[in-house]
């Protein structure tokens, strides 16, 4: 019985002091548990440096539900994870201990209540010094989470990665949707308005005022044709101009990527940037000071064979690394 019973431990490995992911040479990447990147639980670690949070809640989108799904999709997809980035030099479970925290339970009928459920949550985890990858859900969420970084690092620079500009007033009266939160956020004066930028912008319009009021509120706009055009080095070096030294929360709109790399996703637009760009581009920044990061609107069923979810897995894990260089230098 006990020799039963030791078969069924979960083999991890340990590196730097730190508890990782299983061993994938003792136990199948299809078998155990799918937590980010085969990770222990946070309750399974005395503390933790980088938690994965996940946030099932998609009752602020406009057109296709389905981000409630994203984190189980996209912890399934990491499941090919592997604990050494060579694109960065770094093992990131061995620099800083990592750990899954789980699903935030949101009330899916009442966006007000999640919205404050959320923030309290997330601002546990900024004021312990423990610093969050999350994992949506659509992008409403992006809201609370920079209240919570705000409120330990004051109005922070942001790095918006998204097909839309995702800062229009209302829609049908709701002023907390998946369109709105950075113009909240610019009202709050929860983000530094002499450090914003979106990347990968495309696509039609309600009309030129969009573009008017982005403007104002002081974000720089570089679209999925200035990448293509200029290049991810131009662009990499424009946005470590713009940002400087000062603290930095970058939200990644899954639907930032072309429907090619990311089909699985509620409002696509054609003409996007590749994977290999997207991730180029983060690897180039990842001097910045990141003190808080999101990957939103992965919604499962509109995917083909989790090409979404594994892009969205590989975007969480450069964040992973991006805390753990900055750890280790």
């Amino acid at each position: 019985m006990q020799k039963s019973l030791a078969a069924l431990q979960v083999p991890r490995i340990t590196e730097g002091g730190r508890v990782g992911p299983i061993d994938s040479s003792l136990m199948p990447r299809f078998a155990g548990p799918a937590t980010f990147a085969r990770l222990p639980m946070l309750g399974e670690v005395p503390a933790a440096d980088v938690a994965v949070l996940g946030v099932p809640f998609d009752s602020g989108v406009s057109y296709r539900p389905g981000a409630r799904f994203g984190p189980a999709a996209i912890r399934e997809a990491s499941r090919l994870l592997r604990p050494y980035n060579p694109a960065v030099d770094i093992s990131p479970f061995a620099e800083l201990q990592v750990a899954d925290a789980g699903d935030v339970a949101l009330n899916p009928f009442n966006i007000h209540e999640a919205i404050e459920t959320l923030e309290g949550a997330s601002t546990a985890f900024a004021q312990d010094n423990t610093k969050l990858v999350t994992i949506g859900g659509d992008h409403t969420i992006a809201l609370p989470l920079l209240r919570s970084v705000a409120s330990v690092h004051g109005p922070v620079a942001l790095l918006h990665f998204d097909a839309h500009l995702d800062t229009w007033d209302t829609y049908f009266g709701a002023e907390y949707t998946h369109g709105t939160p950075f113009r909240r956020a610019v009202e709050e004066g929860i983000v530094d308005t002499e450090a914003l930028a979106h990347v990968g912008t495309r696509g039609p319009l309600y009309g030129k005022k969009d573009l008017e009021d982005d403007r104002r509120f002081g974000f720089g706009i570089y679209t999925s044709a200035d990448v293509f055009r200029r290049g991810v080095d131009e662009i990499v070096d424009a946005l470590r101009d713009r940002i400087g030294n000062r603290p930095l929360y970058v939200s990644i709109d899954i639907d930032v990527l072309d429907p090619a790399h990311a089909p699985g996703t509620g409002t696509p637009e054609a003409g996007g940037m590749t994977s290999r760009e997207l991730l180029e581009i983060l690897r180039g920044l990842r001097k910045l000071n990141l003190v808080g990061a999101d990957v939103v609107e992965v919604a499962p069923a509109f995917d083909h064979a989790e090409i979404t979810s594994v892009a969205a897995s590989h975007l969480a894990y450069e964040f992973v690394s991006w805390y753990a260089g900055l750890a280790a230098n």
